[in-house]
């Protein structure tokens, strides 16, 4: 079994994402989180950091975690009780964390958004929806029904969208933000598009989606974000020769 260099991987995943380049949440703390002895035989991908996600990447036998969302989003102090579990366990399974929360949704090839307007089958994609200084999304211009989107998007999430009929049955100029980006639909409407995808949003954006006329689709901020993990993953094993393999752990929001 090939036994890879932590820190060459790690090189090599901040060079592809462009980490220190993209701006993003202070909690997102973005690339490598927790190291390990140094060595890499196995990696596992899943969308969160969490006990339980940490607990399969130890039944997978993997010594290094890609995550979406990573370990520092909210206070991690003081280190009892769940926290201080999660801590032993990393630590006494010799499992290293590498995150990527806007680098992995914006990246061109391996992003969340690229791969679900792929998906999704939109094409001539252009740069959408800044945030924190760049933009993280893509928009296209379609012809597809509201009914039909809705289909695209279960068939490439398998979770189906709960929709926001806003604007008119033909939706003409898609925007993609994976996620949570629910709560920005004056954004999204101000930078053209008549359709917004995204993975959640507050109650009340239902009425303002009818005031600025945009159809929204949320499908689900978990169902959109499983893509770029697997693409990292994927695209690391492909380079260091290392096996890999993605854990679900939906929470069906």
């Amino acid at each position: 079994m090939p036994k890879i260099s932590l820190a060459a991987i790690v090189k090599c995943s901040d060079q592809i994402l462009r980490t220190r380049d993209i701006g993003d949440y202070d909690g997102a703390a973005n690339g490598l989180q927790m190291e390990n002895s140094g060595t890499i035989t196995r990696i596992a991908a899943t969308v969160d950091a969490s006990l339980a996600t940490v607990k399969l990447a130890i039944a997978a036998k993997a010594d290094l975690l890609i995550v979406h969302h990573g370990l520092f989003w909210s206070p991690t102090h003081p280190w009892t009780g769940k926290r201080r579990e999660l801590l032993r366990l990393l630590i006494e399974n010799n499992l290293a964390v590498y995150s990527s929360h806007l680098p992995l949704d914006a990246h061109p090839k391996l992003g969340n958004n690229a791969l679900l307007c792929a998906a999704l089958g939109l094409k001539k994609l252009k740069p959408f929806f800044t945030s924190h200084g760049q933009p993280i999304g893509f928009k296209s211009q379609a012809n597809i029904s509201r009914a039909d989107l809705a289909k695209r998007l279960e068939r490439a999430t398998g979770a189906k969208p709960k929709i926001l009929p806003g604007g008119k049955n033909i939706c003409e100029r898609i925007g993609v933000v994976t996620g949570g980006a629910g709560g920005d639909l004056k954004l999204a409407a101000a930078e053209g598009v008549d359709t917004f995808i995204t993975g959640e949003g507050p109650h009340w954006t239902y009425a303002l989606a009818e005031e600025l006329g945009l159809n929204v689709f949320y499908g689900g901020h978990y169902a959109t974000e499983t893509f770029g993990v697997k693409a990292l993953a994927a695209e690391l094993s492909k380079k260091f020769k290392l096996p890999w393999e993605f854990l679900d752990h939906p929470t069906g929001l």
